[in-house]
């Protein structure tokens, strides 16, 4: 069996086509301008959008990342809710085990974020689990819309939930960058939160890691996705806006649409 590919410092785009549904993807991933290595990775398989933004340092991260990516590959798309589900919890699990087997500093152990989405099966009607751990994010574009679907596992989102900072302050508070769950980084066991969403036709998901919402505001997100005629040109127009405001961390993007549904 092909292991599947990692995808970084690439930008590719494809369609797949599941049952009845018609899906196009796109992936862009960017060093950044200020980092010398890219931690991100992306991994795309039919009915399956996966993004991981490694941590630990150079190899480390980027070890993590795509340790992560390779296990929830395993996860397979079409089955109920609760199966997709169970299976990412036990995949999540075993990509802690796994990054806690790589080498490393024991200063700085190499971690990951993660969030993605897998096509299940709702009664007769395909629907999308979404997962995150960490700051990597998923957005809905529905309905002319941009809405955040996971929520940060952050220190400064710890402290917007309980009304110490405003989202605006968080955006710039110098505790950013500090994450309050991961898979290893020396972490307990995973704990991925997740969400379930219908499909329709003319949606998109966006993921990202946070290199790309530390340049850009969510609204700036809504008007370059709402512009883009394709996955694309959305993904790439995304990355090369955070770049042009100084991208200082690797940015990474996943777009997906339902391009079509019906036989």
């Amino acid at each position: 069996m092909t292991q599947p590919a990692i995808l970084r410092d690439t930008v590719c785009a494809g369609s797949d086509r599941i049952g009845e549904l018609s899906i196009d993807w796109a992936v862009s991933c960017h060093v950044g301008c200020v980092r010398e290595t890219n931690e991100d990775a992306a991994l795309v398989l039919p009915g399956r959008y996966l993004l991981a933004d490694g941590m630990g340092g150079h190899e480390s991260g980027e070890l993590a990342s795509e340790a992560a990516l390779l296990t929830l590959a395993g996860v397979q798309a079409g089955a109920d809710l609760q199966t997709t589900r169970e299976a990412l919890s036990e995949s999540l699990a075993a990509a802690q085990d796994r990054i806690g087997e790589l080498p490393g500093d024991s200063a700085r152990r190499a971690g990951t974020t993660a969030t993605g989405v897998v096509l299940a099966q709702h009664g007769d009607e395909p629907s999308w689990v979404a997962f995150n751990i960490g700051d990597s994010r998923t957005y809905l574009y529905t309905g002319g819309r941009l809405t955040q679907v996971s929520v940060d596992h952050s220190q400064v989102q710890e402290m917007v939930d309980g009304g110490f900072l405003t989202p605006e302050q968080a955006r710039v508070d110098p505790r950013r960058n500090v994450i309050t769950r991961a898979l290893g980084a020396g972490m307990s066991t995973p704990e991925a939160d997740f969400y379930t969403f219908a499909t329709a036709p003319g949606d998109r998901i966006v993921l990202c890691s946070d290199g790309l919402n530390g340049e850009l505001t969510d609204a700036e997100i809504e008007f370059i996705v709402a512009a883009a005629d394709s996955p694309e040109v959305a993904a790439e127009a995304l990355t090369a806006a955070a770049v042009e405001n100084g991208a200082h961390d690797n940015v990474t993007v996943v777009v997906v649409a339902v391009a079509a549904t019906g036989e």
